[in-house]
């Protein structure tokens, strides 16, 4: 038996905060879809002569499988039976890429994917589910194709819109023959198909705000927003959300920002950012031993972590914010822009079961990235963004699924699990415990990383003295607490127990 004293330590708390996000959120369990690659439908009508590669093609950077909205309609019970209720897509305005981060026409959804009535249609199935959907708005660049910047190729420096960009000199070199001709007009990163927005031109700011109103009118829950540093103009991101806001005072606006980010969660601007600070954590203590050392997501090191290191780390992401923005954090192991985690964990399995389960019972909103509940696994993109494999069932890991299943229905049916209070119990060798609180219930969760089962006595300062009755939720057993000490909790190996223990 291991004798664990312990000294709480809270972190986080629900004490009244001016900032307020969308309490929905705090509940929500997210599923990222790339919406080419998730699910194909007859329904969906195309133009004739149109051509996808063969379904499960190893996925290029180029080259389109044919996943389309109504496709994703069709699975929209076997999101609910994993337990989905928000859905978060990447773009899906018509683009020439197969990623749809080249927009052409932002007021439009790509034909590709079934145009705005699939989008209509799908949105209306998704909220008769009470399945929430944000997208994601590409708004620091374009592409060549949209109409504006087309119209400067057109017309050169006599285009009005010729402001509308950031042009250095003429003639425009939108297509340079080689490696050594440069672009002469700013583009994100230096690609020539994604001309940079000025965003200080009126005429800009406007048409960008009312795609941002006019998808929230349409009905969307949310925006996800991708690159927002790169629009250095605050008071565009602050005339963003009072637009947002006002269509919908419970619409979700979430910045892709990979390090922390104080400055843009203030209330004035974004209720969340996606937090790859959480899945770098995760990453280092639940997959400390099969690590891939030479991977660097969004060119951040993966570090193995001890559990005091790892205790440290969760301390200091959890005080970084307001609470209600703690609560609202898009908590994502993985995502299109990274790594599938089976493949940065080497295939081990059991750290990805750690790694979700350790989102299920946190502060913050666990995200799905499509197919990781079955197993699929690749390196970064495009090898992360392969087809969802619906046509071969063999493909799929049974036990995975239902892991995952049985994971986040348990976060619904307690939801101390998604609004309790944070505290630290315990961090050290293979043990790591927290505990989570509201006013009628206590969830106690332990977790063991190593390769035996362990047998813990967990001491709780601060505990009232009178008995307490855990369930693990999460198997089986009770536990009685005495005087603030629970005694011989077995933690099997590379798992967790979950005590609830609810005020009746």
């Amino acid at each position: 038996m291991k004798e664990v004293p312990t000294a709480a330590m809270p972190v986080a708390n629900s004490e009244a905060s001016p900032v307020q996000t969308p309490d929905w959120v705090k509940q929500a369990v997210f599923y990222q879809i790339f919406p080419d690659r998730f699910a194909r439908s007859q329904q969906t009508i195309q133009d004739k002569g149109i051509t996808f590669q063969p379904w499960g093609t190893p996925p290029e950077e180029q080259g389109y499988q044919g996943g389309d909205l109504y496709g994703i309609l069709e699975k929209l019970d076997y999101l609910q039976e994993l337990g989905i209720n928000a859905i978060y897509f990447t773009p899906i305005f018509a683009s020439a890429s197969n990623h749809r981060y080249h927009t052409y026409d932002y007021f439009t959804i790509d034909p590709l994917l079934g145009g705005n009535q699939a989008f209509r249609d799908l949105l209306d199935a998704a909220h008769a589910r009470n399945i929430r959907v944000i997208l994601d708005g590409v708004f620091n660049h374009a592409s060549r194709g949209f109409w504006a910047f087309h119209h400067i190729l057109e017309n050169g420096s006599k285009s009005p819109y010729i402001d509308w960009f950031l042009i250095e000199d003429w003639p425009l070199r939108p297509y340079p023959n080689d490696e050594t001709e440069k672009i002469n007009y700013a583009a994100w990163w230096g690609i020539p198909g994604l001309p940079k927005f000025n965003i200080a031109n009126a005429g800009v700011r406007e048409h960008l705000l009312a795609v941002a109103r006019y998808w929230v009118d349409f009905g969307i829950d949310g925006w996800r927003l991708d690159v927002p540093e790169e629009i250095k103009d605050k008071t565009f991101w602050q005339d963003f959300r009072s637009v947002v806001k006002e269509a919908n005072p419970d619409a979700y606006i979430v910045g892709e920002i990979w390090h922390t980010a104080q400055d843009w969660l203030r209330g004035d601007r974004f209720d969340a950012v996606m937090n790859y600070i959480f899945s770098r954590a995760a990453l280092g203590f639940f997959a400390a031993e099969t690590l891939r050392m030479d991977y660097h997501p969004g060119g951040f090191h993966l570090t193995p972590l001890t559990a005091q290191a790892f205790a440290k780390t969760v301390e200091h992401m959890l005080g970084l914010y307001a609470w209600p923005i703690i609560q609202s954090q898009l908590n994502l192991m993985d995502s299109h822009d990274t790594a599938r985690t089976l493949w940065t964990v080497n295939g081990d399995q059991s750290a990805l079961r750690l790694c979700t389960l350790f989102q299920m019972t946190m502060p913050g909103a666990p995200c799905i990235y499509y197919g990781d509940e079955i197993g699929m696994t690749g390196p970064t993109d495009p090898g992360c963004r392969a087809a969802f494999p619906w046509y071969d069932r063999e493909q799929w890991n049974e036990a995975l699924l239902d892991f995952h299943r049985r994971a986040i229905a348990m976060r619904h049916r307690y939801p101390v699990l998604s609004l309790g209070d944070y505290e630290t119990l315990h961090a050290d060798h293979t043990i790591y415990a927290f505990r989570r609180t509201t006013a009628d219930a206590s969830a106690i969760i332990i977790f063991n990383i190593g390769h035996r089962a362990t047998s813990v006595d967990l001491t709780i300062a601060n505990m009232p003295a009178s008995t307490h009755t855990y369930r693990n939720v999460w198997d089986t057993g009770e536990h009685r607490m005495q005087a603030g000490k629970l005694a011989n909790i077995s933690v099997p190996a590379r798992d967790a127990v979950v005590l609830i223990a609810e005020t009746t």
